[in-house]
C-alpha cells in the first residue's frame, strides 16, 4: 500500500470504495487483464491508479524511503507492457458502467452525444519510435512527425466521460517511418492495436463508434469537427442508428 497519513487516509478508503463499487476487479478480468501468479492485478492497477490521483510518481516513488511498501519494479514494469491486455476494451467497459450510472441519477429526456475528435501528438526528435509517422497537423498546416491521437468521449452536457481512442500511425507505408517491432506476437491484443493504428482516420473513427454501441454506451449523436464531416463519414455514422451533428465545410 501507499504511505498516507492520518488527513488521507480516508480519502484512499474512498478510492478503494468506488473501484470495488465500479467492479474495477471484473472490468480488469473481461479484458484480460490478469496475471497467473504473485501480486493480483487489481492489486497493482489500483496502486497505479492511486499514484497518479496523489500526483506521485511511480519511479521516485520506488526509490524513495517508503519502496518497501511496493513489491518489485519489474512487476509494474510488466503490467504495463504487456502486450495481451485490452486496455482499450477495459477503458470502454469502465465508460460503459459509469455512463449507466449516470443514466439512473438524470432524466430520460436529457440528450446524449459522442464526441468525436483528433490532435497530433508530435514527435519531431524521435527517430526509433514504433509506427512512427509522417501526419497532417490541421491547426499548424504542415506535416509533423508523431502521430494522430483519435478520441472518442461521452457527454450529457454536464459530465464527460472518455470512451475510446486510437493513436494513428500513417494508412500510407511511405508516411510511416518504421513498421510494427518484429518481436511483437501477433496473436495479442498489442499487434491488433497496432495493425488498427495503421487504417485510415475515418475507418478508425467509425470503428470506435460501433464498438462504444455494442459495449452498452447510450447516445443519441455523434458530435464531429469539420475535417470528419463528409458525405461518406456522415452516411457510415447514421449506419450505427446514430444522428450527427457537424459543421459543414
Amino acid at each position: 500500500m501507499i504511505y498516507q497519513n492520518d488527513k488521507n487516509e480516508n480519502t484512499q478508503n474512498q478510492f478503494s470504495n468506488a473501484l470495488k463499487e465500479l467492479q474495477i476487479g471484473k472490468l480488469l478480468r473481461n479484458s484480460n487483464i490478469t496475471k497467473s501468479c504473485g501480486v493480483s492485478a487489481y492489486e497493482v492497477f489500483q496502486f497505479l491508479l492511486l499514484l497518479v490521483f496523489q500526483g506521485r510518481n511511480l519511479f521516485h516513488f520506488l526509490n524513495s524511503k517508503h519502496k518497501d511498501q511496493a513489491v518489485s519494479k519489474n512487476t509494474y514494469y510488466r503490467f504495463l507492457n504487456e502486450t495481451s491486455y485490452n486496455w482499450s476494451r477495459f477503458l470502454m467497459l469502465l465508460a460503459a458502467k459509469v455512463t449507466s450510472r449516470f443514466d439512473a441519477l438524470t432524466r430520460p429526456e436529457r440528450i446524449k452525444v459522442l464526441v468525436l475528435d483528433d490532435s497530433v501528438v508530435k514527435r519531431n526528435r524521435s527517430k526509433s519510435v514504433e509506427l512512427l509517422a509522417r501526419v497532417y497537423d490541421h491547426v499548424e498546416h504542415r506535416f509533423q512527425k508523431g502521430f494522430t491521437l483519435l478520441t472518442l468521449g461521452w457527454s450529457d452536457g454536464y459530465s464527460f466521460i472518455p470512451v475510446g481512442f486510437n493513436l494513428l500511425s500513417s494508412a500510407k507505408k511511405s508516411n510511416r517511418y518504421n513498421e510494427i517491432s518484429e518481436n511483437i506476437d501477433h496473436r495479442t491484443n498489442g499487434y491488433k492495436f497496432r495493425k488498427e493504428s495503421m487504417m485510415s482516420k475515418t475507418d478508425a473513427a467509425v470503428l470506435l463508434i460501433q464498438r462504444a454501441l455494442q459495449s452498452g454506451i447510450k447516445a443519441d449523436y455523434l458530435l464531429m469537427d469539420t475535417w470528419f464531416t463528409t458525405e461518406p463519414m456522415i452516411r457510415s455514422v447514421m449506419d450505427t442508428g446514430l444522428d450527427v451533428i457537424g459543421m459543414v465545410k
